[in-house]
C-alpha cells in the first residue's frame, strides 16, 4: 500500500506506530531524530511521514517546516504524533505544514483512517 517515514525516538511509541502501519499492509522505515530523517530523504521518498514534536536535536515542528519547504519533499502529507496535545500545538503544527495532527496515546482508528485518507 506505500512506505511510510516514521520520524520518533521512543522505542515502545516506534513499535505502536509501525505495528498499526503492518496491519494496514503499509511499509515502516525509521528514523530516530530528525537529521536522520532528513537523511533519509535524500534517497527514496516516503508516501508520509509520521513525526513526533519532542525529538533529540532539532524538534519535530522544525522539521516538518523544512520538509515543507524543500520542493522535493513539500508535497509529503505529514501526520504528527505527540503528547503535546493543546489547541497551540495543534495550531503551531498545522502552522508548520502539517496534513494531521493525532495526540498520543494514539487511537488505532484514528491513525489508520487519518493515514490511509493522505496515502490515497
Amino acid at each position: 500500500m506505500g512506505t511510510v517515514l516514521v520520524i520518533e525516538d521512543s522505542l515502545t511509541e516506534r513499535e505502536i506506530i509501525t505495528q498499526y502501519l503492518k496491519i494496514a499492509g503499509i511499509t515502516a522505515a525509521i528514523a530516530t531524530s530528525g537529521e536522520e530523517a532528513l537523511e533519509k530523504l535524500n534517497g527514496e521518498l516516503p508516501d508520509l511521514i509520521v513525526l513526533d514534536v519532542v525529538l533529540p536535536g532539532v524538534s519535530g515542528f522544525e522539521i516538518c517546516r523544512a520538509i515543507k519547504a524543500e520542493e522535493r519533499t513539500s508535497k509529503i502529507p505529514i501526520v504528527i504524533c505527540s503528547t503535546k496535545d493543546t489547541d497551540m500545538d495543534k495550531f503551531w503544527g498545522k502552522r508548520q505544514g502539517a496534513d494531521a495532527y493525532i495526540p498520543k496515546p494514539i487511537d488505532q482508528d484514528i491513525f489508520l483512517n487519518t493515514i490511509k485518507q493522505l496515502i490515497a
